[in-house]
């Protein structure tokens, strides 16, 4: 009985730290939308501010692409909307090739962050809780989940940041996450990317590119063929056993 009593005030102490770093993250976030610092992530401010931009990035070559790496990783990690604007950015101030390398780990070290927050947060108190049910689906998501994650990421039909918390829930690993994660985007960026290699006539037309190019059929179509791919390691095994019965 001295040992579990002793045991208790640990276990409430580890409970309370765990919140700490969701908390910290909404509060940051909370912060940037008051002070209306979301609101710079535009083609307005891109378009007033081009030639500071460029000029930076000219005069600070190597300290350039990593400030930029570590906004668009704070952007995703806060959930900040303006990811597609950011990537088209990083095609037009670094070129398509450097500006899509900054994007992928950008993103993936921002998604890195939210998974485990919320693994860390809610994912293990919400699974403790949670019946049975919840218990089977994120056992069955956690044994394909890097072939549905490889979807997700390849078809953004749900939102980004939704797409970084749900795995969290599910008990999905760590390295299969980022692997996903990584892989997963790279196709999409690079299609932003592409598009911000060719922004600067785009904006002294005084126009905006289409950020919705990645649901046009000749890009959405090639995606959905690597996902349909993606699915052939869950395919295989969903009907392994009915081959495998014609057989006998």
């Amino acid at each position: 009985m001295p040992v579990g009593r002793a045991r208790t005030p640990a276990r409430s102490a580890g409970a309370r730290f765990r919140w700490w770093p969701l908390l910290l993250l909404l509060a940051l976030a909370a912060a940037i939308y008051a002070m209306g610092w979301a609101e710079y992530l535009s083609f307005e401010t891109l378009r007033a501010e081009r030639a500071t931009l460029q000029r930076l990035v000219t005069d600070h070559a190597l300290l350039a692409p990593l400030v930029f790496l570590l906004i668009y990783a704070l952007a995703v990690g806060l959930s900040v909307p303006g990811a597609a604007v950011l990537t088209v950015c990083g095609g037009f101030l670094f070129g398509i090739i450097l500006g899509t390398v900054l994007c992928v780990f950008g993103a993936t070290i921002g998604a890195v962050i939210v998974f485990l927050i919320a693994r860390t947060s809610l994912g293990e108190p919400l699974r403790a809780r949670a019946g049975p049910w919840f218990a089977r689906m994120g056992d069955a998501f956690a044994r394909d989940a890097l072939s549905y994650l490889l979807v997700l990421r390849l078809i953004p039909v749900f939102p980004f940041w939704l797409v970084n918390l749900v795995p969290a829930f599910m008990g999905v690993r760590l390295s299969t996450y980022v692997t996903a994660t990584f892989f997963g985007i790279i196709p999409g960026t690079l299609v932003y990317a592409s598009l911000g290699s060719g922004l600067g006539s785009v904006l002294d037309a005084g126009d905006t590119p289409d950020l919705g190019l990645l649901f046009e059929a000749e890009i959405l179509l090639p995606l959905a063929g690597l996902a349909l791919f993606a699915l052939l390691p869950v395919l295989y095994r969903r009907l392994r056993p009915a081959v495998g019965a014609d057989r006998i």
